[in-house]
């Protein structure tokens, strides 16, 4: 599975910025997807998962009710639609892919490169 993340950017706080992650590889409907973030100088933290037939999905208590995970399976894309955008949301953000649910970022197997959201006060 080759991941590929795209939508990052600028934006004033309390706006609003969509991510997506195309997957490519016959197996991406079979598999759990996430995405985690990683601000300067701090370790990269879970941001939101969803599982593979996009039934369960799980936050970080700092995203819960401001971002949203969801799952097209046919393009095949995950998203996060992020509402809200505080300017500790500033990070890269990646998307990422494994057997199965963890809010660990040990274990996932395919990352994508990255993308950069910065939230202006």
């Amino acid at each position: 599975v080759q991941l590929q993340a795209y939508g990052g950017g600028l934006v004033q706080a309390g706006g609003s910025l969509r991510l997506s992650c195309t997957a490519s590889g016959r197996t991406f409907s079979t598999y759990a997807m996430a995405w985690f973030r990683q601000a300067p100088e701090k370790e990269r933290e879970f941001v939101a998962l969803i599982n593979w037939s996009g039934v369960y999905t799980d936050y970080a208590n700092s995203v819960k009710g401001r971002f949203t995970i969801s799952r097209d399976s046919s393009k095949p894309t995950v998203y996060l639609q992020m509402n809200s955008l505080k300017p500790e949301d500033t990070a890269v953000y990646y998307c990422a892919a494994r057997s199965d649910v963890s809010s660990s970022y040990i274990g996932y197997n395919y990352w994508g490169q990255g993308t950069q959201v910065t939230v202006s006060s």
